[in-house]
């Protein structure tokens, strides 16, 4: 914890770094980010104080779950929430392990370059049922109706991140307005699922909007914004040679998608930051606030985004708890 604001002004060193999470999505990859959040859980403690936690598509379940769990009881049950949820994400039984293994191979085969029919997510029923299923866990382990309750002068700032189709907008959920709809459209991939409806506009995955969202994150009174922001990202940042290969060329270009819209919500805060320091902006009224990214480190097949199988979904949330093992303890020897 710093004993300094950015303004230069000397903090109270009682006080708690003010923290804000956003949560990059990536399908079954959040696993990762499941793992990511109970380690920091783990070790939280009165150095800090979350302001906020944002998320898109998995990262969304991910956000929502450890929100709720912290507002109603706090860390402990936070951890217990957001890691059950994804125990009753992965597959389950024959049938759906046998789904699950057709999925991921086409979906494979079609980064590959091999000619697929395309089929509509409109045309077949199974998208749905899975759809349906993601909302019945979502329900098991959040009580929606209570969100609104929750949602008091302490709670962080809870942000879901979507796009409005018909509007051509991104679009953010928050706090009371978090609903299973808006966390199903955050995560309603065109291909896969049918678009969500949403106050007579249909929504798709937050992907081509604010993966994760940043800027509500940072619209928040003076006292409660953040000092600290904290990205899970999920899809890696550099990419080390040329791709050359049909499937790798796909996997890149999946990175970078999913990266575009956080590299310019963080390149703004980051001239912000800019300004601040330089004086451009005054210190009495805005102040830095620090970027932190806790990647993954590894690379995954864009294939497996849709792999639930409970030895892989285990693999990520072990990654996870690793990584940020690995920046709880740099920030410690810094």
């Amino acid at each position: 914890m710093s004993d300094t604001q950015a303004d230069g002004a000397t903090a109270d060193i009682d006080d708690p770094t003010r923290v804000a999470i956003a949560c990059q999505g990536g399908g079954s990859h959040t696993a990762f980010t499941c793992g990511v959040l109970r380690e920091l859980l783990e070790s939280w403690d009165d150095d800090y104080e979350l302001v906020g936690i944002s998320g898109t598509s998995g990262g969304a379940f991910n956000a929502l779950a450890v929100w709720y769990g912290l507002v109603t009881d706090g860390p402990e049950t936070a951890r217990e929430v957001v890691g059950s949820l994804w125990d009753d994400l992965a597959v389950s039984g024959v049938q759906d392990r046998w789904v699950n293994s057709m999925v991921t191979s086409l979906s494979r085969m079609e980064s590959a370059g091999f000619p697929l029919p395309v089929v509509s997510p409109y045309q077949i029923p199974g998208p749905e049922a899975g759809k349906q299923r993601i909302r019945e866990v979502l329900e098991a382990h959040i009580d929606f109706e209570t969100i609104p309750d929750l949602c008091g002068t302490d709670a962080p700032e809870l942000v879901v991140g979507t796009v409005d189709i018909n509007a051509g907008v991104f679009e953010t959920f928050t706090n009371e307005d978090v609903t299973v709809d808006a966390v199903l459209a955050s995560a309603a991939v065109p291909n896969l699922f049918e678009a969500v409806e949403i106050h007579g506009h249909l929504h798709w995955d937050g992907l081509f909007s604010q993966n994760p969202p940043v800027s509500d994150l940072m619209h928040q009174p003076p006292e409660r914004k953040p000092e600290e922001l904290w990205i899970i990202q999920i899809n890696p940042q550099e990419f080390e040679g040329e791709p050359t290969t049909s499937e790798v060329i796909a996997d890149r270009r999946n990175e970078l998608s999913g990266n575009i819209s956080l590299n310019q919500e963080l390149g703004f805060i980051e001239q912000v930051n800019d300004w601040v320091e330089d004086g451009t902006l005054p210190g009495d009224e805005f102040q830095r606030t620090e970027i932190q990214r806790i990647n993954m480190g590894k690379r995954f097949h864009c294939s497996t985004k849709v792999d639930r199988d409970p030895e892989f979904l285990d693999e990520l949330r072990n990654l996870g708890a690793e990584r940020a093992r690995a920046f709880l303890d740099d920030r410690d020897g810094s």
